[in-house]
């Protein structure tokens, strides 16, 4: 679910709610400048970083808004006396929020959530799926897209799916710093798939499923059915750096990581937001 949906739904619960924002910050913290959260009595939507420094946070807004006060600033220093190694110091405001104050914060987050990075899984298989039920939990737009129904029915994550005749379009019709992963059930439409990927030139991640002699292939089949087209940008195999292990899960859960690595060390408009996993939680 998307954190403009989560929020709304924290927000549709009568009671008053407290915004937090992280406002300054001086060395090592475990959330950057602008990462914020809210606060309600008895739950919370968002994190500020987690432990001590969340834990005293949430406890003094939860006091201001028994209290009726409008806003408190918090400067809490990372160190042995709250039990927090990370060795910096962290400013926080609370706000008491406006039925306003809520309005802006869904639109603020809408759009947020517009701006996501996109991942296209392309190919809706074993891995194909396994990839999806881990993407969904991460903040990203993610797109399972196969030409086959069937196989696409089978995905239960809570990602958006395409049921596609010819998945280039898709290709060709994503937004600019989008990643691919291409693991369809047949080596030709991989090929057209990874190559319509990089042809782009604006992809953040191309990556195609297989081994050292399909990349080789492909390499041969660029040459001469694609003008010359360079396949240096293009991961194959894909998680190849962990573990060796084929089942789907484990599979996935190393391409993940490496998409992640990519999307996270290009992204060049850096949101505070896009990386908060949000969370709501009955405490």
């Amino acid at each position: 679910m998307k954190f403009s949906s989560l929020l709304s739904e924290f927000f549709d619960t009568p009671g008053p709610v407290a915004h937090l924002c992280i406002t300054d910050l001086r060395g090592s913290s475990p959330r950057e400048l602008g990462a914020e959260m809210f606060v309600r009595y008895d739950s919370i939507c968002g994190t500020i970083g987690g432990g001590q420094l969340e834990y005293r946070a949430i406890e003094a807004a939860r006091v201001m808004l028994k209290d009726g006060d409008m806003a408190l600033q918090l400067q809490i220093p990372l160190g042995p006396e709250i039990g927090q190694c990370c060795g910096g110091w962290v400013e926080i405001r609370a706000t008491r929020m406006s039925g306003q104050d809520r309005k802006k914060a869904l639109i603020d987050a809408q759009a947020a959530d517009d701006a996501l990075p996109a991942v296209y899984i392309l190919g809706a298989g074993h891995v194909g799926r396994a990839l999806a039920d881990q993407f969904q939990h991460l903040p990203l737009r993610t797109v399972l897209v196969d030409q086959r129904k069937d196989e696409l029915a089978m995905s239960r994550a809570a990602v958006e799916t395409r049921h596609s005749a010819i998945p280039e379009f898709d290709i060709m019709s994503a937004p600019p710093g989008s990643a691919f992963i291409v693991l369809t059930h047949d080596h030709g439409l991989d090929f057209l798939l990874a190559s319509a990927a990089l042809q782009r030139g604006d992809a953040a991640y191309v990556g195609m499923i297989g081994s050292s002699t399909k990349r080789a292939k492909f390499r041969k089949w660029c040459r001469t059915q694609c003008g010359g087209l360079s396949d240096a940008s293009l991961v194959c195999p894909i998680g190849a750096g962990g573990s060796r292990d084929k089942r789907p899960a484990v599979i996935a859960s190393l391409v993940v990581a490496e998409v992640m690595t990519t999307l996270t060390e290009t992204s060049a408009a850096y949101d505070p937001g896009w990386d908060s996993i949000p969370r709501i939680a009955a405490l």
